[in-house]
């Protein structure tokens, strides 16, 4: 016989398979601005990247009725803010901040405009392992359908950690994000570097967006995003610029995010938008705890702006 009632031990069962459907756009975003910012730089674009690069995944989508492709189209959009976002960077006075506010309300305004023929048609989502086929539960199935990008940003999570202390690439990148007047006795261009990690990390950024329109929640629309692209900037900051604790952190901002569906589904009514709004009220708690005067960020870049 079927057993779908697991009474309140389905409250936990759902947080973790919340925590891994939530996390994945945060591990991607995450892991794209820890590149970004480990080169001195900070990105508050993401946001329009992430929003961007769902619309574009989805629509390649629904016109090839490939979601890979999808993937692919919406790294190479993300890539392309990046690319544009460091360019204008390169130049004197330019504040990295503010230019990256700007390209957010840019990629969202495009994403919204290009967007509306492919708000109604329905694009095919991306494959996911059933690891809970063990079970006979319909509820352990569900937590533990995972979907293959969650995977491949854990992965990738391990390379950049060891990349950054083990590469040729990964030192360099830390060198430009510690001192520009280091890299450059070392015959490193400050400027190339954080222009390629702008791009990479706006690339990733934007298979974070193709996950939430073609995976969970699995559809195109407006308000798809949730500010996620801007939590993620307080995330690698709570994660020290280390991958590692980025997949850690996003899989807490996860775990926070599906609070209130887990809670819901065994009854528990009171209080139901104050549990949604958890990731909300985790990542202002964050900002409040990292953002004391009397308290130095270690691990932080020294060129990075937010140290200034």
């Amino acid at each position: 016989m079927e057993q779908t009632d697991l009474g309140l031990w389905g409250v936990p069962l759902a947080i973790l398979g919340g925590a891994i459907r939530v996390s994945t756009p945060f591990i991607f975003v995450s892991l794209g601005e820890a590149i970004t910012e480990r080169s001195g730089r900070i990105n508050l674009g993401l946001e329009g990247v992430l929003v961007f690069g769902a619309m574009t995944a989805y629509a390649v989508a629904v016109l090839t009725g490939s979601p890979w492709l999808g993937v692919l189209a919406a790294s190479a959009s993300g890539a392309c803010f990046g690319l544009f976002h460091g360019w204008i960077c390169k130049f004197p006075k330019v504040n990295d901040i503010a230019i990256g506010i700007a390209l957010m309300l840019l990629g969202s305004g495009l994403a919204f405009f290009f967007g509306k023929p492919f708000i109604q048609p329905s694009a095919p989502d991306l494959p996911a392992i059933p690891f809970g086929l063990w079970s006979n539960s319909s509820q352990v199935q569900a937590a533990l359908n995972i979907n293959i990008l969650f995977l491949i940003g854990a992965a990738l999570a391990v390379f950049l950690w060891w990349a950054f202390k083990n590469t040729r690439a990964g030192l360099i990148v830390r060198v430009v994000g510690d001192s520009s007047d280091a890299a450059r006795a070392m015959g490193i261009n400050p400027n190339t570097v954080r222009l390629l990690a702008t791009a990479i990390g706006s690339a990733l950024a934007a298979i974070g967006g193709a996950y939430l329109s073609l995976y969970y929640p699995g559809s195109w629309n407006e308000g798809i995003s949730s500010g996620q692209g801007l939590m993620a900037v307080a995330l690698v900051i709570f994660a020290r610029w280390n991958p590692l604790g980025c997949f850690a952190a996003a899989l807490l901002f996860g775990g926070a995010g599906a609070l209130g569906p887990a809670l819901q589904s065994v009854g528990v009514t009171q209080g139901y938008y104050l549990f949604y709004a958890a990731p909300y009220i985790l990542t202002l708690l964050i900002m409040i705890a990292t953002s004391s005067p009397g308290r130095a960020l270690a691990g932080a870049p020294g060129v990075l702006s937010i140290t200034k």
